[in-house]
C-alpha cells in the first residue's frame, strides 16, 4: 500500500523546518563583540587618594518614641495618655531634634483606621519620616 509516494500531481506541503544557523551566527558575533568591548566600558581613572588621620564622629543614637493607640482611639506617647493637641506639640518637638527619632506605631487590632491615619498624617506633616509599625509576632487568629 502506497501513501501517495508515486503521486506526482500532489502539491508539496509547507516547509516546517526553521533554519536557526544564521541566528546562531549573529548571536556568536555579538557575544564576541561584547566580550572584547567590556573592558572599554568598565574603565576608570586610576587615582591615588591622599591619606588623612581623622577620627570619625560616632553617630548619635536615634531615640525611639512609641505611639500607641488603643481600641477606643486613645493615643499614648511612650505609655502616657495624651490629648490630640499635646500629641501635635510633642511631634513638633521631636521633629526639631538633631537626630530624627524613630517613631514606632502600635495600634490595637480593633482601632479605627481613621485614627491611625490621622496620627501618621500628623507625623508626616511635622517632618517625621522614620515610622515603623509594631506587630505581635505570635500566631495569627482565624475566625
Amino acid at each position: 500500500m502506497s501513501f501517495g509516494a508515486f503521486n506526482h500531481h500532489r502539491q508539496p506541503g509547507p516547509m516546517a523546518d526553521i533554519n536557526v544557523t544564521p541566528m546562531v551566527d549573529v548571536m556568536l558575533v555579538l557575544l564576541v563583540i561584547f566580550i572584547l568591548g567590556a573592558p572599554v566600558w568598565t574603565s576608570s581613572v586610576q587615582l591615588e587618594l591622599p591619606k588623612a588621620q581623622a577620627q570619625s564622629a560616632p553617630p548619635a543614637p536615634a531615640t525611639t518614641i512609641t505611639v500607641a493607640i488603643d481600641a477606643k482611639g486613645q493615643v499614648y506617647w511612650n505609655n502616657e495618655a495624651v490629648a490630640p493637641k499635646v500629641l501635635e506639640q510633642r511631634l513638633v518637638e521631636a521633629a526639631k531634634l538633631d537626630v530624627q527619632p524613630d517613631l514606632q506605631l502600635r495600634a490595637d487590632k480593633d482601632t479605627r483606621y481613621e485614627v491611625v491615619a490621622q496620627v501618621m498624617a500628623a507625623a508626616q506633616t511635622h517632618g517625621l519620616t522614620k515610622l515603623g509599625f509594631v506587630t505581635d509576632p505570635g500566631k495569627t487568629e482565624s475566625k
